[in-house]
């Protein structure tokens, strides 16, 4: 009974102490996120580098979700593997401290997405376990809200801290620990978790087969959208490029940042109100908004003239696609599979994400330098709107799944 009223009441205890922890861990990757370009600069690294890292990561992280979500849906207890992910994903996040060439990055940076690979899908299925479908779509956006002030903080405190260490960037990257290990102790002691019924122990293919068609209807336009969806530390390297020729490099590099903190405010702002009607209309209307939103950045980076107010123009809708991307997806998810499987499902759709992050900054950045701007992003507008199409095309009224 008690547990029945405490999942009736959405902002409940765990519900905040996951936000909490989104916030204090995205607050220790992000520092180190906003200055990862103007980092790979000092060594020479060019933004095909970038792409790689990126996508190499995201990646690496997507296959780690799906084994997390496919073995975590096994186990009575699910939190070990996120206190685990989330102390590792700190220590390799300050490692790049001690980098002194691209392929150092590469490796701390693999390690950090490690790491958030095994916690993302059982976060995502404690949240879900701790509130009623009824208010999945608060929930997490409540959370992207949460993980999106401490992506706001991290740039936020890498642009007051980098001229305080006199552009030390090791010690502002062993300072990210501080945060990552606070988010650890946070899932630790403020989650509370309740034992429950771990599903039979069948094959993988068998858990993906018996995932419900609305879901793997779904995944298609995810997985296009997200064949597209570069990763948005590039429009951190795209505003320093097209800054630098009128207001040099320094000035290019602060200003990219305080871009970045703006994304974030507005992925913030539209998570948890993209999550809030997300409980009042149809999802796959809010979810496909967003994919569209993408596809007019990546318009917006092809045709509007350089200037620091189209480039905010740019963050902005960023910042807006997101948020609205990320609560959506996971909200929808969430309610069209039963409970029992939700880590399996978690896992999946981060699989799924990640292949299409690994394919989209890895070409996007290659075509970046190896072709123009106009292919790279032209190539991601394309996919962006095809994937809302997708979405759209779902059916209006799906089955809202519930626990058995």
């Amino acid at each position: 009974m008690a547990e029945s009223r405490s999942k009736s009441r959405w902002l409940n205890r765990t519900v905040l102490a996951i936000g909490l922890t989104s916030l204090f861990s995205d607050w220790s990757h992000e520092i180190a996120t906003a200055v990862l370009p103007a980092f790979l600069a000092t060594l020479g690294v060019a933004a095909a580098w970038l792409g790689i890292i990126e996508g190499v990561s995201d990646g690496l992280a997507s296959f780690t979700k799906l084994g997390s979500g496919y073995y975590t849906d096994k186990l009575e207890r699910r939190k070990p593997i996120a206190v685990f992910g989330y102390t590792l994903t700190a220590f390799a996040t300050a490692s790049f401290g001690f980098a002194t060439a691209a392929w150092n990055v590469l490796i701390a940076r693999a390690l950090a997405w490690f790491g958030r690979g095994l916690r993302q899908p059982v976060r995502k299925a404690l949240l879900a376990s701790a509130v009623t479908p009824e208010t999945y779509g608060r929930a997490f956006g409540f959370e992207r809200m949460m993980d999106t002030i401490g992506a706001i903080v991290g740039p936020a405190s890498a642009f007051v801290l980098l001229p305080l260490l006199h552009h030390s960037y090791p010690h502002l990257f062993y300072l990210t620990l501080i945060p990552g290990l606070i988010a650890a102790a946070l899932i630790a002691f403020g989650v509370k978790e309740t034992k429950r019924l771990p599903v039979s122990h069948i094959s993988f293919r068998e858990r993906v087969r018996q995932l419900p068609q609305g879901f793997k209807r779904m995944l298609v336009g995810v997985g296009i959208f997200g064949s597209g969806a570069f990763a948005h530390s590039m429009l951190i390297l795209l505003a320093t490029q097209r800054l630098i020729p009128t207001e040099g490099a320094a000035t290019a590099a602060s200003i990219a940042v305080g871009l970045y903190l703006l994304h974030n405010v507005f992925y913030a702002s539209f998570a948890f109100a993209g999550g809030w009607f997300a409980d009042r209309i149809p999802k796959k209307w809010l979810l496909a908004g967003g994919y569209s939103l993408a596809g007019f950045m990546s318009l917006a980076i092809i045709v509007l003239p350089v200037s620091v107010w189209t480039l905010a123009l740019i963050f902005i809708l960023g910042g807006t696609n997101v948020g609205l991307e990320e609560t959506l997806e996971d909200s929808l998810a969430a309610e069209l599979v039963t409970t029992e499987h939700h880590g399996m499902a978690f896992g999946v759709l981060a699989t799924v994400n990640g292949v299409g992050d690994f394919i989209s900054s890895t070409v996007v950045g290659i075509l970046w330098s190896a072709v123009s701007i106009s292919v790279a992003f032209g190539y991601s507008a394309l996919l962006s709107f095809a994937g809302a199409l997708v979405i759209v095309l779902l059916p209006l009224h799906p089955k809202t799944a519930r626990s058995r």
